[in-house]
């Protein structure tokens, strides 16, 4: 930001003004401030490597879900488009955890490295027209984030596990906050299941198929809101 209401972009976000919208000098666009304000922005100058925005910030970004989201960590390549995805939908509090059918390769994984994990929020976010960035959070053992660290996390919440199999299909339209675990690719193992109901957790599904964490998480988000 150059000012409150002027703003000079480049790298990505000039490529896609540039090549994605098409835009031109005096064009009109939607702009938003990270946690704060969206608004419009006129196009003052736009150049091959530069532009220059004047701005009018005049609404609120769209309210979050009332949801934490808590998943067993999924294969890397996986891992973004979930990120992109639950923020796209407003989800603001994401645990990714470790379980028995997760392979610990994937905490060795570059898109777990902060910037990266930022990065793909940041796609969220332009996604769904909304600045305020959702908080992610990496516990690499399973049974001490259950224990110690999860009835505090879903404390005053509905608590939920969706796992095939389960007698009671997911909530629809509900008016609660939410804390919803959704284990890895290939789900939670029996002893995992009984650990997270211990701490008050019920049981959901989606019905006898078997979906992609990937496909899941929009599904279950949807039906729940």
């Amino acid at each position: 930001m150059l000012s409150e209401s002027t703003a000079e972009i480049s790298g990505r976000r000039l490529e896609h003004i540039l090549n994605t919208l098409g835009a031109k000098e005096n064009d009109t666009l939607c702009v938003g401030l990270e946690n704060n304000q969206i608004g419009t922005a006129n196009i003052t100058v736009l150049e091959k490597t530069k532009t220059i925005l004047s701005i009018q910030w005049h609404s609120p970004p769209p309210p979050a879900l009332p949801i934490t989201l808590i998943i067993g960590l999924p294969r890397p390549k996986m891992l973004k488009r979930i990120i992109q995805t639950a923020t796209t939908m407003g989800v603001k509090d994401i645990y990714f955890i470790h379980s028995w059918k997760v392979e610990k390769s994937f905490w060795h994984s570059p898109w777990l490295k902060e910037e990266k994990i930022r990065d793909n929020c940041v796609l969220g976010l332009e996604q769904a027209k909304d600045t305020v960035m959702p908080t992610i959070h990496l516990r690499k053992r399973f049974k001490p984030f259950v224990e110690d660290e999860l009835p505090g996390v879903s404390a005053n919440t509905l608590k939920l596990i969706a796992h095939p199999g389960e007698s009671n299909p997911c909530p629809l339209n509900t008016k609660e906050t939410v804390t919803l675990v959704i284990g890895p690719e290939g789900g939670f193992t029996p002893y995992e299941v009984d650990k997270i109901k211990e701490v008050g957790f019920g049981g959901i599904h989606l019905g006898p198929r078997i979906l992609r964490v990937e496909t899941a998480v929009p599904t279950l988000l949807a039906k729940l809101y």
